[in-house]
């Protein structure tokens, strides 16, 4: 088969791409193939593109923060709903992060006067 797929991309005139030091296929149920250091082969006249190498499937949460400039639309939808219920889940076991519900929200009012401090220190 390899044989057969070698000979169906020289026919397609596929070139080899250099110096393309890792692909990620981002995938809906929220997991990654990865590859590392892949051989990447492209015919654009035949709109076609290969990779190859050894390819692992990972979550989208193990390769944070390094692949968040190559996220699109879709995923930044996912990658938000995942941050959303982060808070609600254990953190090893202890109790859940603190969700921001507290009344310390508010900007405190303003007791001093700082015009008439800053004149006495003038003084």
């Amino acid at each position: 088969d390899d044989k057969k797929l070698q000979f169906s991309l020289k026919k397609l005139g596929v070139n080899n791409i250099s110096g393309i030091e890792e692909v990620n296929m981002f995938t809906n149920q929220g997991t990654v193939i990865h590859f590392n250091n892949p051989k990447v082969q492209a015919s654009l006249a035949a709109n076609t593109f290969t990779i190859t190498g050894h390819a692992e499937t990972k979550q989208l949460t193990e390769m944070l923060p390094s692949i968040l400039n190559q996220l699109g639309a879709d995923s930044l939808t996912s990658l938000r709903r995942l941050a959303e219920a982060l808070p609600k889940q254990p953190v090893d076991g202890k109790a859940p992060l603190a969700t921001g519900d507290d009344d310390d929200d508010e900007v405190p009012d303003l007791v001093e006067n700082f015009d008439e401090a800053s004149k006495n220190e003038a003084n």
